[in-house]
C-alpha cells in the first residue's frame, strides 16, 4: 500500500511532467500569435529554460517522495528507546557480578615469589 507521503509524491511528479510538456508544446508548436518574431524568443528561451529548470526540480522532489520508504512512527522509536534503558542496567549488573568474581578469584590465588625474593 501507498503511504501519504508517496502519494502526494506522485501527484507532484505527475504534475510538473505534465505541464512541462504543455508548455513546451505551446511554445514552440503553436507558433506565435502577434508576429513578434525575436523579442519574443529573446524572452521565451530564458523563461523556457527557467520554467523547465523548477519543473525538472519540482518532478525530481515527487519523485524522490513518491519511492521513498515511509519513516518509521514515533510510537515504534520511543517503546525501542524504552526497551534499550531498560535492558541497559541488566548488563551493567551482569558486568559487576562477572568482575566481583575475578577479582575473588585472583585474590584466592597464591603470589609467586621471584628468585630474588627467595
Amino acid at each position: 500500500m501507498v503511504s501519504k507521503d508517496q502519494a502526494i509524491g506522485g501527484v507532484i511528479f505527475a504534475v510538473c511532467v505534465i505541464i512541462g510538456v504543455l508548455y513546451t508544446l505551446g511554445l514552440f508548436y503553436f507558433g506565435n500569435p502577434f508576429g513578434w518574431e525575436l523579442s519574443f524568443t529573446l524572452v521565451a528561451i530564458p523563461v523556457f529554460i527557467a520554467f523547465i529548470a523548477v519543473m525538472a526540480i519540482g518532478a525530481w522532489i515527487g519523485w524522490t517522495m513518491a519511492t521513498t520508504p515511509p519513516p518509521k512512527p514515533i510510537e515504534e522509536i520511543t517503546s525501542e528507546l524504552e526497551e534499550k534503558k531498560e535492558e541497559a542496567p541488566e548488563t551493567k549488573e551482569v558486568e559487576k557480578t562477572e568482575a566481583t568474581v575475578e577479582l575473588k578469584e585472583e585474590e584466592k590465588k597464591p603470589e609467586k615469589k621471584t628468585k630474588k625474593e627467595k
